[in-house]
């Protein structure tokens, strides 16, 4: 079974997108429908003291605070980003009003006669100025004290990320369609039901009275998990306001420039050594969360479990913020606060092993944790770990050993590296998010003539979910792929399976649906409608979690990664080209082996943008610049010409077939094994990505 169903088939999707008739929310007809644009901030931070309205048309609104007819506040998990500012605007790119009307030049001309009277107010910029703590937690296990005190040597590093940019295909887009009580929203999204939620508290009306419909999607990322609650509540509010359908769709810039990102981070590691051996770490993350919390809290929290790799560190005491900019806020990207972290402890076992005169992959293998042991939160690892397995697999693709050797004090005009990386990304929702929180449930339709429906909030944004949740069905039930249905979500038509993030949409939902086909097929009567139900339970080996203690078994079960990058450096120019990256991913049993290379490949080559090219920043008033893709590069295939990405499987039981989580974890190592490589090539110890071209100019003239 295991075998069958890893065999690749064409996508459940492949022929819409292929031929065109998938429709996205900017393919709708207009007929009827207004055009929304937003009057945004032009100041960091600010009191509004008037805003002095043109005179409006016949047809053309203006929406604001005072339209808004629930709760200002979106839903999503503190609630304090406003649907409109009331008082002050907090970042350059606060929206606060709308323009609705039937023509989008009238609309603009109305726009730019808007003019507000700010009281301009001083606004933290940098991440060090901060004096407003979103979110701290704190967490230790051993005799951390002991252990400095004991150490032969403490070693102290400093180490800094940036924002990154989701960049999906699709600019964020929705449109809201008022009924007589009753407001739908459609469009570009990851997870119906937060939407859902976030438009019933707006406008103060019950859940049945709101109806929330993903349309095809071209991308998300995470950078459509927290957004569109918020789109979705302001369009709502226009529509509601207006009494006729409302549609926005962001142009590039307005997408790239005010719209969530990757949190920039600051990560002191102070790391006791005795006897050549790592014995304590003392790690304090500091997360950037922009102007308002939005998803920071749950980003922060995977960030600081991860904090001390996949290493076994039995005397640990981390400390994470997120902490208030005037910025752009931050929110979810594919990794989820993981890319961070093991971006900082990578590079700090480097270095630790370049002072210990050890080879860094041998300094490393010598730590790595195994079956059995506790986790960061003193939970367990109740699986196999297949690291050593896997490094073995990537040195052998990559001849890492014999390159380490022959790069080593390098001259010439063109310099080779090359970097390993070690990680992990725990599946699903981190602790008892599953149990407590989300609760998912899911339905099988099987209608008279046979055929079966998968009813489940999940989304497919790309990822081929619609096919392999098909593929699981119809293993269980022997029947015909295109005798199972799918469909996108509809809050009026499923059951909330939870949102489509934290890597676990294949492995619980996915675990739910074959559950609930194998109950259909020891209930199917022919030519009866039947529908069956399966919510989820949590393992019985689960170590309960405890969010106020990080103490327990943050997640079931673990997705790990082996990373190679190797590099040249052009030391006239400064210019990095990738030779080569290598990559080992254990995800559990592919559902299907095209879709999850394909994510493994995708998801590889974003992260080695995050490592060299994605150099994105506020400036000192706190406007992102890099607000196009002219300014802010990602990477190609072009950029990284021969890739090779294998799968080494260590089933999970408690995933479909043995699947995992898959599609966060391919980005995770990247960036560490990419500047480890750089550092290889250039002789010198680096400690922030992105590490551009401009950066190795830097190392070079000194």
């Amino acid at each position: 079974m295991g075998k069958s169903i890893s065999e690749s088939i064409t996508k459940k999707d492949h022929f819409a997108k292929f031929s065109g008739s998938a429709l996205y929310v900017a393919d709708y007809p207009l007929d009827q429908t207004l055009v929304g644009k937003f009057l945004r901030s032009i100041k960091a931070k600010a009191r509004i003291r008037k805003v002095t309205l043109p005179p409006l048309p016949e047809g053309y609104w203006i929406v604001d605070k005072n339209d808004v007819p629930g709760v200002n506040r979106v839903h999503i998990v503190l609630d304090d980003t406003p649907v409109f500012p009331e008082d002050t605007v907090e970042f350059i790119g606060d929206p606060i009003l709308m323009v609705v009307g039937p023509d989008e030049a009238e609309v603009n001309r109305l726009m730019n006669e808007i003019q507000v009277d700010y009281e301009e107010l001083a606004p933290v910029i940098d991440i060090r100025d901060f004096d407003t703590v979103f979110f701290d937690y704190n967490y230790q296990k051993g005799d951390i004290g002991k252990a400095f005190a004991e150490a032969d040597k403490v070693y102290e590093e400093q180490f800094e990320t940036g924002y990154q940019e989701q960049a999906y295909l699709e600019p964020q887009g929705l449109i809201a369609q008022p009924q007589p009580g009753k407001m739908t929203i459609r469009g570009s999204m990851q997870c119906p039901y937060y939407v859902h939620g976030a438009v019933a508290k707006a406008l103060g009306w019950e859940a049945s009275a709101v109806q929330i419909i993903q349309d095809v999607t071209g991308g998300g990322f995470g950078g459509k998990e927290d957004y569109p609650s918020i789109l979705a509540c302001q369009v709502a509010v226009a529509a509601l306001k207006a009494g006729q359908p409302v549609r926005v769709i962001f142009d590039r810039r307005e997408d790239i420039e005010f719209t969530s990102k990757r949190h920039p981070s600051l990560c002191t590691y102070k790391v006791a050594v005795k006897a050549g051996r790592v014995t304590a770490m003392d790690i304090d993350v500091l997360f950037n969360g922009g102007a308002y919390t939005t998803l920071s809290a749950v980003v922060l929290q995977r960030g600081i479990i991860c904090s001390s790799g996949v290493y076994k560190v039995e005397n640990l005491k981390v400390r994470g913020r997120a902490v208030k900019t005037n910025t752009v806020p931050c929110g979810a990207f594919r990794g989820f606060g993981a890319p961070q972290t093991f971006f900082a402890v990578e590079m700090m076992m480097n270095h630790i092993a370049k002072d210990l005169n050890v080879e860094p992959l041998d300094f490393k293998k010598t730590h790595l944790v195994k079956q059995g042991d506790a986790t960061s939160t003193s939970g367990k690892y109740h699986f196999p770990v297949p690291l050593p397995a896997m490094i073995d697999e990537v040195c052998k693709l990559s001849d890492y050993q014999k390159k380490r050797e022959l790069y080593r004090n390098q001259t010439g005009r063109y310099r080779r590296g090359i970097g390993i990386s070690m990680h992990f990304h725990g599946a699903g929702f981190t602790g008892s998010g599953e149990r407590d929180h989300i609760k998912a449930v899911v339905k099988l339709h099987k209608y008279a003539d046979g055929k079966v429906e998968i009813l489940a909030s999940n989304t497919d944004i790309g990822q081929g979910l619609k096919t392999t949740f098909s593929k699981i069905v119809a293993n269980e039930l022997n029947i015909p792929l295109d005798r199972v249905l799918i469909e996108n979500p509809d809050t009026d038509r499923v059951p909330d399976s939870g949102p489509t993030v934290a890597s676990r949409s294949l492995m619980v939902v996915g675990e739910l649906l074959r559950k609930a086909a194998i109950d259909l097929r020891a209930e199917w009567v022919e030519g009866v409608e039947q529908i069956v139900e399966q919510r989820f339970k949590e393992p019985d080996f689960m170590i309960p979690f405890y969010i106020d203690k990080f103490h327990g078994d943050a997640y079931p079960t673990y997705a790990w990664g082996v990373n190679v990058v190797e590099v040249e450096v052009d030391t006239l120019t400064a210019f990095t080209t990738i030779l080569g990256a290598w990559a080992s991913f254990d995800v559990g049993t592919p559902i299907d082996t095209n879709i999850v290379i394909g994510q493994m490949e995708g998801g590889f080559l974003q992260g080695l943008g995050y490592a060299s090219c994605e150099y994105m920043t506020a400036d000192n008033r706190g406007r992102i610049r890099n607000n196009s893709f002219t300014d802010y590069i990602i990477p190609t295939a072009v950029d990284v010409q021969h890739m090779v990405a294998v799968l080494h499987v260590e089933e999970y039981p408690g995933g479909p077939y043995g699947a995992k989580g898959a599609g966060e974890l391919p980005l995770v190592g990247a960036a560490p094994a990419y500047v480890s490589a750089l550092e290889h090539a250039l002789g010198e110890d680096l400690n922030h990505a992105p590490f551009t071209t401009e950066d190795t100019m830097k190392v070079l003239s000194c």
